[in-house]
Parts: structure tokens; C-alpha cells; sequence
């Protein structure tokens, strides 16, 4: 697939270290489907949509520095949408996310509201500073805030705000986030793990399942094409959450 030349519209700001780009294309994604981008002279980094013509950058890299500082007109080329998104299910839903995670749980909330579904949130965020999409989430339904320092609603991490839920009520639960915060909600779920739709992220090089950079131990899942959701239950005797492998193939700690 050769990527299309796609022009940034806009650039807003949603908190210091993470911005929405909206582009000059509709991709027409699935909410948890990604994009492989393209930044020319740098380097192609999957990333997911935010919404059906944004993408949300938070900075942590080479790659990701050099799309922050793309304004408004400059252009980047993209190839998607790729991989398996979330799947609606059910009229009352649980969206769990943590940091970034949360862009493709709002794309997938504001979805399921125009469906009829019943949607609650439970956000988590490391401060106030870092908290994003706070009014979109409101706008859905219920929603829990948590901040590992207290500076807005429950102090801790996300798995804080399970305790005001009861998981058996929500026909799926979807989650996205750091991959130790999602490990976290998993082991703490694993009784209704077969209704948690899990978007992971891995190290993709070819995106199309060819070079098995992204494949999951034991079962061999290749997340770019499979994934990048996957239901937790798939999780719960893999890799997930204890290494991951990075460029080289060899085993790094998981992070998050």
C-alpha cells in the first residue's frame, strides 16, 4: 500500500506533551484502527485515530518530535486504515483508558452515543496538566477521573476507579492505555475478561503481517494485522504485560 499525501489542517494543543492533528482527508477508520505515518526524511510510526480525520501525537520519540513540529499546511504521508478496531456490542458500555490511550476510547464513545448506547468512562491521567479530551468524555456519560496525584477526582492510578464500578452491569468493556495500567485492569477483571476488548500496542515495521516484528508469545498473534484489538482473555497467558520486543527482536521490559 502506498501511502497518500495527507495535509494537516489544524494543530490544537490538548496538553503539553500532546497534540490532535486533523488532516485534509476522511480516512473513514474503525475507532482502535491505525495508521502507519509517514514523516518524511525521519521515519513511518503507527499511530491511531482520534477521530475520523484526526490523529492525536502525544511526544516520546525522534518520530513523534518531528510531527510536533509540523504546523498547519505541512504534510505527511499515510497508510491505513490498518488492522482490527473496536466492535460495538451491547446497549450499556465501559470505556477504560489511560494518558493518550484515551483518543481512540473517545473516537469509539462519541460512535456508540450516536448508536443509543449507554457509555461510562473511567479516565486516568498522571496530573491535571496531563488530562485530555475531559469534556468529550463528559459529553458521553458517567465519567470517572483518576490522577496519580490527586489534583483531580480519585488519587491513584486507573485501576482506583474500579472500585466505584461493577464490571458485571456494562455488556463490553473497552480498554486502551500504557501497557502495565491495562495488565493492571485485566488481572483485577479477569473474570469478565471475555468482554474486554483490549487495543495493545506493539513494534510494527511492515504493518501487513509479513515480517512478525509485532507477534505475540505464545500464540504467535500478529498485532498489526490481528490486532490491535484483541480480546483480553487472548492476553491473559501471553507476553502482554510481563516483555515486549523491540526492534532488535530481543526482549525489553514493558513500560507504562
Amino acid at each position: 500500500m502506498r501511502p497518500l499525501d495527507c495535509v494537516i489542517q489544524e494543530v490544537r494543543s490538548e496538553a503539553p506533551k500532546i497534540r490532535t492533528l486533523r488532516l485534509d482527508r476522511e480516512i473513514d477508520p474503525a475507532p482502535g484502527q491505525y495508521a502507519m505515518i509517514w514523516v518524511r526524511g525521519v521515519d513511518e510510526i503507527p499511530m491511531s485515530f482520534s477521530g475520523p480525520d484526526t490523529i492525536t501525537v502525544q511526544e516520546v520519540g525522534i518520530a513523534t518530535q518531528a510531527l510536533f513540529s509540523l504546523g498547519a499546511g505541512s504534510s505527511i504521508g499515510l497508510r491505513g486504515p490498518l488492522g482490527r478496531g473496536f466492535v460495538l456490542r451491547g446497549d450499556r458500555i465501559l470505556l477504560i483508558g489511560g494518558g493518550v490511550g484515551t483518543a481512540p476510547l473517545a473516537f469509539l464513545g462519541e460512535q456508540a452515543r450516536r448508536s443509543g448506547a449507554e457509555v461510562t468512562s473511567l479516565v486516568g491521567f498522571r496530573s491535571s496538566e496531563e488530562i485530555i479530551f475531559e469534556t468529550r468524555f463528559e459529553a458521553l456519560g458517567d465519567t470517572i477521573i483518576t490522577t496519580d496525584d490527586g489534583s483531580v477526582g480519585i488519587r491513584g492510578r486507573v485501576a482506583e476507579g474500579l472500585k466505584q464500578l461493577d464490571l458485571s452491569e456494562y455488556s463490553q468493556i473497552y480498554l486502551c492505555g500504557p501497557e502495565l495500567m491495562m495488565w493492571d485492569i485485566i488481572s483485577r477483571a479477569r473474570l469478565h475478561s471475555g468482554k474486554i476488548q483490549a487495543c495493545i500496542n506493539r513494534y510494527f515495521k511492515c504493518a501487513v503481517g509479513v515480517c512478525g516484528s509485532c507477534c505475540l508469545d505464545p500464540e504467535g498473534l500478529r498485532v498489526c494485522v490481528e490486532g490491535p484489538v484483541v480480546s483480553a482473555d487472548r492476553l491473559l497467558e501471553s507476553e502482554f504485560g510481563r516483555y515486549r520486543r523491540g526492534p532488535t527482536g530481543g526482549r525489553g521490559p514493558c513500560r507504562g
